[in-house]
């Protein structure tokens, strides 16, 4: 038992001298085990504490084993009932069963015999209890998730969302790095009528070209070296329910084509196989880049895009809807402050909404979460902001690579950066990537917080710039 977790065992039994025995050998097997004389004794100690499995004699003062059955599968998660008794009939033991025993062993039995049917009642009970807790917390998700806004622009979007959450349409959702499309992938399965099944989101930039394939299809034993059995790939772990796919552009050319087949037609071959997997999946996709460009640029399928936007939801910069700055930093400071979140200074706020924000929510939640650790005295001051986001100087990189690599739609520059964005550009953000780089020691993923981009566009400006590590 040491490498199993222990079972809760409560014994019911009249004999004295078996219920010690029981009691010793089960405790010697690894479980925690109280006894009682009789049914009644056994219920009140049911009240006391939790148990996985009760084993009860059938013939007991007081209330019999079937009378005590009856009245254990009336509370609420019962533990799972092993009937014991040395008056076997066929009447009994039906009886029993109907009533919800679990099992049942007449007497004289083997302790090994026992103690194997006390674990699988065991594991049955703690798989049961898990699955009524995740449902639960399933239920308490239902419905739109928390989206704290006030702007004319998110609410359109979640308008959308509402609208197009009940078909089956496939969305590809649209956005800055940060602006929170994930979330929105989420809100849109949990109104869908697939809120009961699964949602699986795969990163298409987290994995090596070879390993995508296999992740999103899964294989069959043999089909590489060290495939020894079977893997069901997401898609299939997504069947009925949804499967998002982030940075869905980041994917290579090759799978694009094999993912326009399985989405057209539902279904697919594991890699190695032979048969078909017929799977029923709604897709959300989500991209930060400008997808026309992408499609125009040869480095994303024109019919995989027309097959994934049935039905598109383009969310706003946080800089584009100012408004919603104070109610989403109130929103995170509670969420990162604890039971006493500190309170944010007007002139903190003020600065807060001066800034452009290039990674947007995820960005702002980095910063206040840096804010929280630092603050004194319950106040959050301009004094436990990021150099950058108190000092407007420091935002000259930032303006200007919010309309190129911060995933703006378009790739738009934004209103008065102009003067910043014409000839020095890629030069400026190699600098300032360089810059940011050498203040983390080159931890890549403080890195990419600190410019407020994912860690994907990161590794891609890395890539393009030639950057490696210096010696």
């Amino acid at each position: 038992m040491s490498n199993e977790q222990p079972s809760r065992i409560l014994v019911a039994e009249d004999e004295a001298n078996l219920r010690l025995v029981l009691q010793k050998e089960l405790q010697r097997q690894g479980h925690e085990v109280r006894v009682a004389p009789d049914g009644e004794a056994a219920l009140r100690l049911l009240e006391e504490s939790n148990v996985d499995v009760l084993l009860c004699d059938i013939n007991m003062p007081r209330m019999d084993g079937l009378e005590l059955l009856r009245r254990v599968h009336q509370r609420p998660n019962p533990p799972e009932v092993i009937m014991l008794t040395g008056h076997a009939t066929v009447e009994t033991a039906i009886e029993a069963m109907k009533l919800g025993a679990y099992d049942y062993l007449s007497k004289p039995y083997h302790i090994n015999e026992l103690d194997t049917l006390v674990k699988r009642a065991a594991e049955k009970r703690r798989l049961r209890v898990d699955n009524q807790r995740l449902r639960a917390q399933l239920a308490r998700q239902s419905g739109m998730p928390e989206i704290v806004h006030v702007s004319d622009a998110m609410r359109e979007a979640l308008r959308l969302v509402e609208r197009v959450a009940p078909s089956d349409a496939s969305v590809l959702i649209t956005g800055e790095s940060g602006t929170g499309k994930e979330l929105i992938a989420h809100a849109i399965h949990r109104l869908s009528q697939r809120k009961d099944a699964s949602f699986i989101d795969l990163n298409c930039a987290a994995f090596q070209e070879s390993l995508l394939e296999s992740e999103l299809f899964g294989y069959e034993a043999g089909a590489f070296s060290g495939a020894k059995g079977r893997k069901l790939g997401l898609f299939e772990l997504a069947d009925n329910g949804t499967l998002f796919l982030d940075e869905v552009t980041e994917l290579p050319a090759p799978l694009q084509s094999k993912l326009l087949r399985a989405i057209e037609t539902q279904t697919f071959y594991r890699v190695g196989a032979v048969r078909k997997v017929q799977v029923n999946v709604r897709i959300i996709a989500a991209t930060n880049r400008d997808m026309p460009q992408a499609v125009s640029d040869g480095s994303f399928r024109a019919d995989l895009l027309y097959r994934i936007n049935g039905f598109q939801i383009n969310l706003t910069p946080l800089r584009e809807r100012p408004e919603d700055i104070e109610p989403l930093a109130q929103h995170l400071v509670r969420q990162l402050g604890g039971p006493n979140p500190p309170e944010i200074t007007p002139e903190a706020f003020a600065a807060l909404a001066a800034y452009p924000w290039p990674g947007n929510v995820r960005q702002l939640r980095n910063c206040l979460e840096r804010a929280v650790l630092l603050a004194n005295d319950g106040r959050i001051t301009t004094s436990e902001l990021p150099p950058e986001i108190v000092n407007p100087a420091a935002t000259a990189f930032v303006t200007a690579y919010v309309g190129t690599t911060a995933g703006g739609a378009g790739g738009a520059p934004v209103e008065g950066a102009s003067s910043v964005v014409q000839p020095p550009l890629r030069e400026v953000e190699r600098q300032q990537i360089v810059s940011a780089l050498e203040q983390t020691n080159w931890h890549r993923g403080k890195t990419a917080e600190i410019l407020g981009i994912s860690p994907s566009t990161l590794y891609r400006r890395l890539r393009d710039y030639n950057l490696t590590r210096r010696s």
